[in-house]
């Protein structure tokens, strides 16, 4: 039997891939596959990245939003003062934009496509792009038991605003182009999301997920080399025996999350009345989903763009957040850094996980950012962007970088260099085919 087997070269199953040895069945195994992008988990001494987005709709006050100097000594606009003990920690992105934000109207057209960079459907129909996190989802995260954790602290509004859906302006994660993510508006069920029993994907028997391809690839091999699959396929299942006796005994060694279970109670059913409690409960499901390494993929929406929230948390209820966007003041300043400080939480939790030599923070990329620069003004032509984390010693981090005056300042080139962090290198994507410099 001298077939060409080329794609058996690997045993596939779900989120699994196994290298088979060489047989006398194949005259040549061919051409190696293409990859896919997919980033390996961590090895024996390596923690795993994280990506994570969130999202404040509306932009910010129009001149508190900036940052100069790097390092130590960079300074803060006063949007961002909350961020102050991690300016080394913090990359400030000026300048870059979404192209396709710019051609249809305000609010909806400029949120839409804010992490993927495709062009939206107008008259009510609903047609983005698949969206980065999601991608990342698809090809990184999906060694997990939640691939991708969606977080919102607003529901979703249906209607249309200006011949734009207003779903657009409710979420920045799409599965597809047609597919919003579905958002979870309550923790509690976020909690039971990531920690009610269940199996674990990355629990699962390697062998058990290839079992189908490997009766396949039976049928179409000799007598010979079905005997040489059958003991390669027992070693493999005498390995993972001694790798699971040895866990049960304590004798792995190299990384493990820092929690096995969760170290906070289940949130109580429902959506919390008061907005700091409710954004607060989902950045600690958001850490608690990394340290548990229960996901490594996190996208929150602390707002809606065209957001109807309101804050008597802070003492501003007069005015819903849409309105109040529309007027730098010194409330809309507060109301900012409300949404900053949610961000500094999150990066002082994960700071204080030692993973190593490093700590969950330095193994994480946090964006933070927003549909327009400015509220008062809708302006778009250059978005408001944060990157947080050191992606695992990979990012440089404590700079300024300024696009505003360079050739390339498309969000998807910084989403194309970011994908490379966790070893999906794709050729394009959105409306980029080139990285974005010194990131």
């Amino acid at each position: 039997m001298k077939r060409r087997l080329s794609r058996r070269m690997m045993l596939r199953g779900l989120g699994v891939s196994m290298a088979l040895p060489w047989m006398e069945s194949t005259s040549v195994w061919g051409e190696q596959p293409k990859a896919t992008g997919g980033a390996k988990s961590a090895d024996g001494s390596a923690a795993p990245l994280r990506f994570a987005v969130l999202f404040a709709g509306n932009g910010f006050h129009r001149t508190e939003w900036w940052a100069k100097g790097a390092g130590k000594e960079m300074e803060l606009g006063g949007v961002l003062s909350p961020l102050t003990d991690y300016r080394e920690r913090l990359l400030f992105l000026q300048g870059l934009y979404n192209e396709e934000a710019l051609k249809g109207n305000i609010h909806s057209s400029q949120t839409g496509n804010l992490l993927s960079g495709a062009p939206l459907a107008s008259g009510g129909e609903i047609r983005s792009g698949a969206s980065v996190d999601q991608v990342l989802a698809q090809r990184y995260g999906n060694g997990t038991k939640v691939p991708s954790l969606v977080l919102a602290c607003e529901k979703s509004n249906p209607s249309v605003h200006k011949n734009y859906s207003m779903l657009y302006s409710s979420h920045i994660s799409w599965s597809s182009p047609t597919t919003p993510t579905p958002l979870e508006l309550y923790p509690s069920l976020a909690f039971d999301r990531l920690f009610k029993e269940g199996s674990h994907r990355s629990d699962a028997s390697v062998l058990d997920a290839v079992l189908s391809d490997a009766s396949d690839l039976r049928r179409q091999i000799s007598e010979s080399d079905r005997r040489k699959l059958d003991e390669y396929l027992n070693s493999v299942r005498e390995v993972e025996r001694r790798i699971e006796n040895a866990g049960r005994r304590g004798e792995l060694q190299g990384w493990k999350p820092t929690l096995t279970e969760p170290n906070i109670p289940r949130p109580n059913d429902g959506v919390p009345q008061d907005v700091g409690e409710h954004m607060r409960l989902m950045c600690d499901l958001l850490v608690l989903g990394f340290q548990t390494d229960a996901t490594r993929i996190c996208t929150l929406k602390l707002n809606n763009d065209h957001s109807s929230l309101r804050f008597p948390n802070l003492g501003i209820d007069y005015m819903i957040h849409h309105l109040l966007s529309h007027q730098d003041s010194a409330d809309w300043l507060t109301v900012n850094q409300f949404f900053v400080k949610q961000l500094a939480y999150i990066a002082a939790k994960l700071d204080a996980v030692q993973e190593g030599e490093r700590t969950a923070l330095d193994n994480s990329v946090i964006m933070f950012c927003s549909s327009m620069l400015s509220g008062s003004t809708h302006d778009a032509t250059q978005l408001p962007v944060i990157v947080l984390g050191g992606a695992g010693g990979k990012l440089e981090t404590g700079r300024v970088l300024d696009y505003r005056d360079q050739p390339n300042r498309k969000m998807c080139s910084l989403y194309l260099s970011l994908m490379d962090k966790f070893g999906v290198s794709l050729d394009s994507f959105g409306d980029s085919t080139e990285r974005l410099a010194n990131v």
